[in-house]
């Protein structure tokens, strides 16, 4: 019988890039601290509030996952984003991200479910959304608490 682990929980996304030291220096200035820096230029890993963001070579990441390598433009059907708590938190965000490097996708407008939403994308064009959506509960260390 096969034991499921519960509760369930994210605890890493790992990004595939393709200009490695970019993508450091691009995560830093986002503001995520680098962390355990054994591993050198192989791979970094950022503290993101709970949850752990890899950046790996993309070859190397598809090769480690037993997929063909696709062009990094190609989009897979996911995003990363960033819960805000107000407007002004996520155009400060979108600004920051932008001025860093990132690429914008979508300009930041009212959304149809009462929040307030911008895409940008990282140097390999990975989507980000900077959201502010109601609803949502912040702990101080920003972390997020979903409602019922």
């Amino acid at each position: 019988m096969m034991q499921v682990i519960h509760p369930f929980a994210i605890n890493v996304v790992t990004l595939g890039v393709t200009d490695f030291a970019n993508s450091v220096r691009f995560y830093e200035a986002l503001g995520l601290a680098r962390k355990l820096r054994a591993t050198g230029d192989e791979i970094a890993f950022f503290d993101a509030g709970g949850v752990v963001l890899a950046i790996y070579r993309w070859h190397r990441l598809a090769e480690d996952a037993a997929l063909p390598p696709v062009a990094p433009q190609d989009f897979r059907g996911m995003t990363l984003a960033r819960m805000c708590r107000s407007e002004a938190e996520v155009d400060a965000l979108m600004t920051h991200a932008l001025s860093i490097g990132a690429t914008l996708l979508r300009p930041a407008h009212r959304t149809s479910f009462g929040g307030y939403s911008g895409y940008f994308a990282d140097p390999d064009g990975h989507p980000w959304e900077a959201v502010q959506a109601p609803g949502f509960f912040f702990h101080d260390d920003g972390r997020v608490t979903l409602p019922d």
